[in-house]
């Protein structure tokens, strides 16, 4: 058996092999040495370690450039597996993926945002474990959980640095009591990068894109991959577009700034603005206790195609959310912007419309190209998945497999 450096450098390698199998989705040996810049030899001894297990099968022959027809590789799905778990403020995603990233089952549930974290993380676990055994997934083949939530995090540590949903949750080992109660890797992210990275696994963008992602559930976050990297900064606390000041003389945001577009364009802000506005609140039936944020955001927006007063609403977070978007477009340079995240669901097609068009018109580079709007291709969940996918790509760079040397 190999150990040490060799053996990690082979992991890598094997690492690095996959995730070009993966994006290719069909691809010969040929291609991979081509591609990767590893010698034949190399990616002959490397395809077969992953042959033997089962990460990798033959998919038949490529097209013939005068000699021999090349055989094709894919990635094995049902050879591993991943669970990505969103925790919410109010709600819960389950969602458990192959080994290319695509969802095979999903549960979500309410009732974690008011409990403790002793509660609610065994409560979590048990939805976890219920729903591998619904698909009746190999626990070895299970590669880890990827826990998303909304941050500031520590991601080494695994806790959450924020006082919501309640102040218990402040620097609770959210991530490392998950993993005890599985048993299983837990890799805590943010749910903006998740929802990002989901786009990627899942072919949704150009390998080589610089792209950004507006993600909203409860709150605003941000991130920006680029060549299939997420952008971290010193603390993997990055490109948080909710807490940007649009108005430096506003109110002061729970993080410390002040005038941050969360407090103008999330979906608190909106409903605290049906609730100031003459008769809508009790028209659409909003929840004057406001237990569920994105139950009552979800009945504005579905009401914006029928009542001016929603729409109105719908559309002024929309134009605060387009304020965010030019600035991380100039910031970053981009050339995409996905917006994820279950309060988009009603409305997504008035946020995209809207922030594209003030994106094309105000960006800095937008002589030099273009810079389209769309939505998350993962829907509602694209955190969950975008949290399985980034264990996927994490396990995957460091595959330990067993070999003779």
């Amino acid at each position: 058996m190999t150990s040490g450096p060799v053996a990690a450098g082979r992991s890598k390698t094997r690492g690095v092999v996959l995730d070009l199998i993966r994006a290719a989705h069909t691809v010969s040996r040929v291609e991979l040495a081509a591609n990767s810049g590893l010698t034949p030899p190399t990616i002959t001894q490397v395809v077969r370690e992953l042959m033997e297990h089962g990460l990798v099968v033959e998919a038949g022959r490529g097209a013939s450039t005068g000699g021999k027809p090349p055989t094709l590789l894919r990635l094995n799905p049902q050879a591993r597996y991943s669970v990505g778990v969103l925790f919410e403020r109010n709600i819960c995603v389950v969602v458990v993926t192959d080994l290319a990233g695509r969802p095979v089952a999903r549960t979500s549930f309410h009732g974690t945002e008011l409990l403790p974290p002793e509660l609610a993380l065994p409560l979590v676990a048990s939805r976890v474990e219920a729903l591998l055994g619904t698909v009746g997934v190999e626990r070895g083949k299970v590669l880890g959980v990827g826990l998303v939530s909304y941050g500031p995090q520590d991601r080494q540590a695994g806790v959450l640095l924020t006082h919501q949903p309640t102040a218990e949750w402040f620097g609770y080992p959210i991530a490392p009591q998950l993993s005890e109660l599985l048993d299983l890797p837990v890799l805590l992210d943010n749910d903006a990068a998740a929802a990002a990275i989901g786009e990627y696994w899942l072919g949704a963008v150009e390998q080589s894109s610089t792209y950004g992602c507006i993600y909203m559930a409860s709150g605003i976050g941000g991130a920006v991959v680029s060549a299939g990297g997420i952008y971290r900064g010193s603390s993997s606390n990055s490109v948080e577009i909710g807490h940007i000041s649009i108005d430096p003389d506003g109110e002061e945001c729970d993080c410390g700034n002040r005038g941050c577009l969360e407090n103008y364009a999330g979906p608190g802000a909106v409903i605290r603005q049906a609730f100031a506005t003459e008769g809508l609140a009790r028209r659409l039936g909003l929840d004057p206790l406001g237990i569920d944020c994105l139950a009552d955001f979800a009945l504005i927006a579905a009401a914006a195609a029928d009542d001016p007063q929603a729409r109105g609403l719908i559309e002024r977070s929309a134009g605060h959310l387009a304020v965010g978007a030019v600035t991380m477009a100039t910031l970053f340079d981009l050339d995409l912007i996905v917006l994820a995240g279950p309060s988009y669901a009603a409305a997504g097609p008035t946020f995209r419309s809207l922030i594209e068009r003030e994106v094309q018109r105000r960006s800095f580079a937008r002589r030099a190209h273009p810079v389209a709007v769309v939505q998350s291709v993962n829907g509602s969940d694209a955190a969950a998945i975008g949290g399985a996918a980034l264990v996927l790509q994490s396990e995957l760079a460091i595959l330990d497999l067993p070999t003779s040397g």
